[in-house]
């Protein structure tokens, strides 16, 4: 059947399919899965705040967001090229090979320059500044000056996330809000546990590109103990808006059920010491946080 088609029109063909492959490749320079929890996260911020919400804020904001994630992971993946090609579970990234380095850097500059141009124009500054701090904490304080350098690095890092929940609740009103405020220190809190057992999973991949997480230079035993140390201050943590009266019983509720299964997974862990026991708990993690979240958007909801 080959034969029938002109050589020149296959050519053409084949370079354009190599072409849209490329594209789709490039395209997993944006991480779209983690900002879409980013993007989550910031709306979930905008309904913690007690006054100010709208479809219309919610829409700019999640844009906003989107851009300022996907701008951050683009340089993410520009600085850490070097080690994603050493490590077996980054082998597959774009810029090992599939898309020019340049890319990256001046993707990132345009999203980041629409993100900060939707949140001046349609929200308020705040919102751009937090939004802008949030893409610099992940893309230069972690990983340029941290993750090679510190067992902390995620620690600091994940000032990034807590950044979206504060573009958040400052898009409802630019002076602090104290929901998104706690709720950003919940996400603060939630970050480690998260990271430090998937760093368990991956800990030999990790090991191999020289990158100091916590597993790697205490072990997984200590590793464990910090996770479930850090767990139960994360789910102390959550019942502070609670205390104070910014939550209601539905909020109670969810973050009662989902402390529950994070520290329990966070107990086995620390009994089990394996890969697989980790692996468990990293899951958990994003239970317990889709049922915080969940919570927070019922209570909202409930008024």
């Amino acid at each position: 059947m080959s034969h029938i088609i002109p050589s020149g029109l296959r050519a053409v063909a084949v370079s354009g399919a190599a072409g849209l492959l490329r594209q789709s490749r490039c395209l997993a320079l944006l991480k779209l899965r983690i900002c879409w929890l980013i993007t989550l996260t910031a709306v979930v911020g905008l309904m913690a705040a007690p006054y100010g919400f709208s479809a219309e804020k919610a829409l700019y904001l999640a844009l906003a967001t989107l851009a300022a994630a996907s701008a951050a992971s683009a340089l993410n993946h520009y600085f850490d090229r070097d080690i994603d090609a050493v490590m077996k579970r980054t082998r597959g990234r774009p810029l090992v090979g599939a898309c020019p380095p340049s890319a990256a850097p001046a993707l990132a500059l345009v999203l980041l320059s629409i993100s900060v141009a939707i949140s001046l124009l349609k929200l308020n500054y705040m919102v751009a500044l937090h939004l802008f701090l949030g893409a610099f904490v992940y893309a230069v304080v972690y990983t340029v000056w941290l993750k090679r350098r510190s067992s902390l690095n995620i620690v600091i890092g994940g000032l990034a996330g807590s950044f979206a929940v504060l573009a958040g609740g400052a898009s409802a009103e630019p002076a602090f809000c104290s929901a998104p405020v706690l709720l950003a220190v919940v996400l603060f809190f939630w970050t480690p546990s998260h990271f430090w057992s998937f760093a368990i999973v991956h800990r030999e991949d990790y090991e191999r590109a020289g990158v100091p997480m916590l597993p790697n230079i205490v072990g997984d035993r200590k590793a464990a103990v910090w996770i479930m140390a850090n767990t139960a201050v994360l789910v102390a943590s959550s019942f502070v808006p609670v205390a104070l009266g910014l939550f209601g019983a539905l909020y109670a509720a969810s973050a009662a059920a989902a402390g529950a299964l994070f520290l329990y997974r966070s107990a086995l862990l620390v009994r089990e010491q394996s890969k697989e026991a980790a692996w468990r708990n990293f899951k958990a993690s994003m239970a317990y946080l889709a049922i915080l979240f969940a919570g927070v958007m019922l209570d909202a909801l409930a008024g």
